[in-house]
């Protein structure tokens, strides 16, 4: 196992972890998600802690000398032993130091306290614990070491001759903690029990044992409490870890980086798409453009076009016939109406779109089938490669907003300017120019009208007025009405081309409108539901480092 930097990055790491866990919470598997919650609850408050201490503690089973290797490496007599151990489930502390970390001591909750003055200076900030026996018949002994062994910074396990391959030692704890292999040690205490052979074959057949359960990185020692040997060489290793202070960094990496691991595992290593495939996007607009009626609104424009071209360019006296007709758009109440003073002078310019419904027709059965169908394929699409914990939040991240989406896209449709008010102005110039077609013919038409009337009253009539061989008022009347008419069916072919145009243009901005209702409550809400994960395996995988 490469060596970690224990120290430089590990607020970062417990950061991405943080991270990691709020981001996955509800969406892979909660034990990983909670174990990751704790391991970054617990580095913050041993960080607040941090200062210059650490904590080891010596943990072993009954009858492995644990107590007096402690007393043997602390040069004290605190740790009780023999017959007195089980007599108390609660772990003893003993601190080089000259005033006990009271806040320290009272997060590892540890009421037996001990302060240990003298002059190996290579311990000072050292907090050595002596935990209950971890094979105690009492269930409180046991809880109390799986507790601790949660928080200290460093672990020495002893272990005795008989009893150092126990399958609960290394089930329950040293395989578990392989992890953490960096910040345990390995004691076989009793060596003086063994002859020089039986030692060295004991302590190969420990560290064959301890590789092939990942702990190759955790150093095996033999020791004496009871002749001293290897006892200095202990007391070394424990003043170099204090004294180099990296060990609480180590321990608390080693955590996020074992509770990163397992949260990446609900996580998957599948390749997960980024966004939603453009193409089902597409069809899902397109899908939501049938169900708003988009092909009825732009043959609406086409028509409405149409009928307000002719009646602004035709010859004023059909055009004021066409009035009567229904405007196409109107009916759809996609159009406002108008009355009055402000109507009047507008006649001619379709207003723009400003309501909040339309009249159009719910979409049927078979066009919301088809926006199920397109929502499925959306759903399945993005949820590629995704966790099944992950891809059903995605399909339910889909279809959240369904019921939404008919009134939704009523409004869209309500609220886009359909530029039906855009280039009307070579319409008010053929209207100019048919009206004053029209009163030259209705002067001529009053011309011979009074003609007629004086003749019948036998009264003098208008002098006569000939352009060729024709009467004037007779050449402004049939004149007027053929100009009229000529310029109104120039003026249809322009209206027709305009109408496509305008019609076209209608199909592009609704398709728009409908595009944004998409991924306002379906394309956005996944896309942010893929980054939240891409960026959830993102931070895991920093936290692992």
């Amino acid at each position: 196992m490469a060596k970690r930097d224990p120290a430089s990055n590990l607020a970062m790491r417990v950061h991405s972890l943080a991270a990691a866990a709020d981001l996955a919470e509800g969406r892979v598997d909660d034990v990983a998600v909670a174990e990751a919650r704790r391991v970054t609850q617990q580095a913050d408050a041993r960080l607040a802690f941090a200062g210059g201490d650490t904590v080891i503690a010596l943990a072993g089973a009954t009858g492995s000398g644990k107590s007096s290797l402690f007393n043997a490496i602390s040069g004290t007599r605190l740790a009780e032993t023999g017959l007195r151990r089980p007599t108390t489930s609660r772990s003893m502390a003993a601190y080089w130091g000259t005033e006990l970390p009271n806040k320290l001591l009272d997060w590892l909750d540890v009421p037996r306290r001990h302060v240990v003055r003298g002059d190996d200076s290579a311990f000072n900030g050292l907090l050595l614990m002596d935990l209950p026996d971890h094979d105690s018949t009492e269930l409180t002994h046991r809880a109390e070491v799986d507790r601790l062994v949660r928080l200290v910074d460093m672990f020495v396990w002893v272990v005795d001759p008989q009893k150092y391959a126990d399958a609960a030692l290394h089930n329950n704890y040293l395989k578990p903690l392989a992890d953490h292999a960096d910040v345990m040690l390995v004691v076989l205490n009793q060596a003086d029990r063994l002859t020089p052979d039986q030692l060295r074959t004991t302590m190969r057949d420990l560290r064959r044992l301890l590789d092939s359960e990942g702990l190759s990185a955790t150093p095996c020692v033999a020791a004496s409490a009871l002749t001293g040997m290897g006892v200095e060489a202990l007391r070394k290793t424990i003043a170099a870890s204090v004294r180099d202070k990296q060990v609480a960094a180590q321990r608390l990496t080693a955590d996020v980086v074992g509770a990163g691991r397992r949260l990446r595992a609900t996580l998957g290593d599948g390749r997960v798409p980024e966004q939603v495939p453009d193409a089902r996007v597409r069809q899902l607009s397109d899908s939501l453009a049938v169900a708003a009626g988009v092909d009825m609104v732009q043959e609406a424009v086409l028509k409405a076009t149409r009928h307000r071209g002719s009646i602004a360019t035709g010859w004023p006296v059909i055009a004021w016939l066409g009035r009567f007709r229904p405007d196409p758009l109107r009916l759809l109440h996609l159009d406002r109406g108008g009355s009055g003073r402000g109507r009047s002078r507008r006649a001619l310019e379709p207003e723009p779109v400003t309501v909040q419904r339309t009249s159009l027709p719910s979409a049927g059965g078979v066009q919301m089938a088809r926006v199920d169908s397109a929502l499925r394929d959306v759903a399945g699409a993005a949820s590629q490669g995704l966790p099944d914990s992950w891809a059903r939040a995605v399909r339910e991240t889909t279809t959240s907003r369904r019921g939404d989406l008919p009134d939704r896209l009523d409004r869209a449709v309500a609220t886009t300017d359909l530029g039906m008010d855009q280039g009307l102005g070579w319409w008010r110039a053929v209207s100019v120019v048919q009206w004053i077609i029209f009163v030259v013919a209705l002067v001529g038409g009053l011309w011979l009208l009074a003609d007629v009337v004086l003749a019948y009253l036998q009264l003098p009539t208008i002098p006569r007025v000939a352009v060729g061989r024709l009467p004037l008022p007779t050449v402004l009347l049939l004149g007027g009405v053929a100009a009229g008419v000529l310029v109104g069916l120039v003026a249809r072919v322009g209206v027709e081309l305009g109408a496509r145009s305008r019609a076209a243009r209608a199909e592009r901005v609704l398709t728009r409108s409908v595009a944004r209702v998409a991924d306002e409550l379906v394309v956005g809400p996944v896309n942010l539901e893929l980054k939240r994960f891409t960026t959830a395996r993102d931070e895991v995988t920093k936290a692992i480092g």
